[in-house]
């Protein structure tokens, strides 16, 4: 196959107009992406690892607040939600348009469920005055209020990594239904849920932190 058909070849004819695809280099800037994210995360765990080290009875203390059981469902939803962002590649490559969106209708739920879970399980924990600068704080030793401080930090920072990865789903969605996404052209999906799968996988890392570790 000559060059010049090599990029035929990766690109879509509109109108005679010919419109160049690079999904490799598409695939390459995502990892470098996820890459960042990893390093931001990484840094914090490492932050994590440091303070529970110097204050591990406090930071014992204070795991025992919280509640397993909804970080156990939301692990599982989101761990669901992971395996139907997987169907619906899957789908998409057999030119299954209808069963890709259902799986992605059914990702974005178990998205919002998740971020429902979180708001109650924050909301508990305003509500007794638990939060950075709260009146219960000021009866806590320094790693419980570290502890805090770090659960609000890190499950914040990836609640609204849930958020972006709904968006970014949305946005998908779209491009799916109007075929812009298609059997021979589904690297921006892919896209999409590699960054789901990262999502997953840093709450992973999460619930056993702040969840089990007593």
């Amino acid at each position: 196959m000559t060059e010049h058909s090599e990029v035929m070849h990766q690109g879509e004819s509109h109108g005679g107009a010919h419109v160049h695809r690079d999904d490799e280099g598409s695939k390459m800037a995502m990892w470098l992406f996820l890459f960042t994210e990893l390093l931001l995360f990484g840094g914090l765990f490492l932050l994590y690892g440091a303070y529970r080290f110097e204050y591990a009875d406090g930071f014992k203390v204070a795991a025992a607040d919280m509640n397993s059981f909804i970080g156990a469902v939301n692990t599982i939803i989101l761990l669901t939600s992971s395996l139907s962002v997987a169907l619906s590649i899957a789908a998409m490559q057999r030119s299954q348009k209808k069963l890709a969106l259902g799986m992605l209708w059914f990702t974005i739920l178990c998205g919002i469920a998740f971020l429902i879970n979180k708001y109650f399980e924050w909301s508990h924990e305003i509500h007794n005055g638990i939060y950075p600068g709260g009146p219960a704080l000021e009866n806590m030793s320094n790693g419980e209020v570290l502890y805090f401080g770090l659960y609000y930090v890190m499950t914040g920072l990836h609640g609204l990594h849930v958020i972006i990865g709904l968006i970014f789903i949305s946005v998908i969605m779209v491009f799916i239904s109007r075929d812009k996404i298609t059997s021979t052209n589904f690297q921006k999906l892919e896209n999409a849920g590699l960054y789901w799968h990262l999502v997953d996988v840093i709450w992973i890392f999460l619930f056993p932190l702040f969840y089990l570790l007593h």
